[in-house]
């Protein structure tokens, strides 16, 4: 980003604003349970807006991570909310499929399919967000992986009781922090018996389970990233299925020029600034609110 103060004229006299370069990644998806889908990232959008005003306030929100669903295993888990900075939106990652051939929920990426007598695709991505979830293995036990901002979700293979979750997609690295940090990987698919889990996805997707594990829920995703939740658990003793993994809450970076200081009218949010070169960069982890400068 240029970084180079802008004028304009309001009511007659000439006002300072400043260019602001984002990113803004929603919560991920949660994994459902039951030998199935890994949750879908949450949205990714990166870039600039320019001649923002000084002293008028911007909204934010931090969108939480959706929560893995639990019970018979028939339901998804949950999609991750929205992420806000101004104008832009990024959408909240989509919930995995559940088992019985649940199709992964459409979102910022998709959730993976869940595991069934059919195949049962992944939900759908965003566009300029985000990627579609991978399919499940039809009549085997392999949960399709959530899709990263990266890459698409890994299909679920193999034979029944011997089955492959699909791999969570891999996310996408931005370097706004100074230093190269990935973000919204996708979550792992599970699998029953003697399978093999998928792997999360590179940017905190958290990897699948493989059951039954009793008492052990799905894997979390790492908070602040957008990352999907993993495939959930199965044990042969009622309840049956066991919770899906959490999806990772999301976040909100902003990178402006080091002459200018950010505050949060009214509260609300939860933010921190460093320093990097000439510029403050300032990440909000959590909260809604408004965001101003001086």
């Amino acid at each position: 980003m240029s970084g180079i103060m802008n004028m304009f004229v309001a009511g007659g006299r000439a006002a300072a604003a400043l260019d602001v370069e984002y990113l803004v990644v929603a919560g991920g998806g949660g994994g459902a349970t039951r030998f199935a889908g890994g949750g879908g990232a949450g949205g990714f959008r990166t870039g600039t807006l320019t001649a923002l005003n000084i002293s008028t306030n911007y909204p934010a929100t931090v969108g939480g991570g959706g929560s893995g669903s639990s019970g018979s295993g028939n339901t998804n888990g949950n999609n991750g909310s929205d992420s806000v900075f101004s104008t832009i939106t990024s959408t909240g990652g989509g919930g995995g499929g559940g088992t019985d051939s649940g199709t992964g929920s459409s979102g910022g990426s998709g959730g993976g399919g869940g595991r069934g007598g059919t195949v049962a695709p992944g939900g759908a991505g965003t566009s300029g967000q985000g990627n579609a979830g991978g399919a499940s293995s039809g009549g085997a036990s392999g949960g399709g992986g959530g899709a990263g901002t990266g890459a698409v979700g890994g299909d679920g293979t193999g034979a029944f009781g011997v089955g492959v979750g699909g791999s969570g997609g891999a996310g996408m690295a931005s370097s706004i922090t100074g230093s190269s940090v990935p973000y919204a990987g996708g979550g792992g698919g599970s699998v029953y018996n003697a399978g093999t889990a998928g792997a999360g996805g590179a940017g905190g997707g958290a990897a699948g389970l493989v059951t039954p594990q009793a008492g052990v829920t799905g894997n979390p995703a790492t908070a602040n990233t957008g990352g999907g939740g993993g495939g959930g658990g199965y044990q042969e003793t009622s309840p049956n299925g066991l919770a899906g993994g959490n999806g990772g809450s999301g976040i909100v970076i902003l990178k402006y020029p080091d002459t200018y200081t950010i505050s949060n009218p009214g509260g609300g949010l939860t933010l921190s600034t460093a320093t990097s070169g000439a510029y403050k960069v300032t990440s909000i982890t959590a909260g809604t609110g408004n965001v101003s400068w001086s």
